[in-house]
């Protein structure tokens, strides 16, 4: 059963402000995400010592929650690699 997938307003505000291309890729897998978070295909993490997870997009990292037992996904930040972890 698909997730329900919640894009916070930081995080939309990123995603507005990309170029087209990188935009369209990075909805694309977090459509995918919220499809099937465990797919092994997507390049996902847990964060150490953080209640988040990172969804790896060529440079960019999704920041996101994961709440298992209410089926959603919280999309928290959307960053460039290295300023993701500061």
């Amino acid at each position: 059963m698909a997730y329900t997938v919640r894009i916070k307003r930081e995080a939309a505000r990123k995603l507005k402000s990309l170029s087209q291309p990188e935009r369209i890729r990075l909805t694309e897998k977090i459509q995918a995400l919220g499809v099937n978070p465990d797919d092994l295909a997507l390049d996902v993490r847990k964060l150490e010592a953080s209640p988040f997870w990172r969804l790896r997009v060529g440079d960019w990292r999704v920041i996101y929650d994961r709440q298992d037992d209410v089926k959603v996904i919280a999309i928290e930040k959307i960053k460039p690699r290295g300023d993701t972890y500061k």
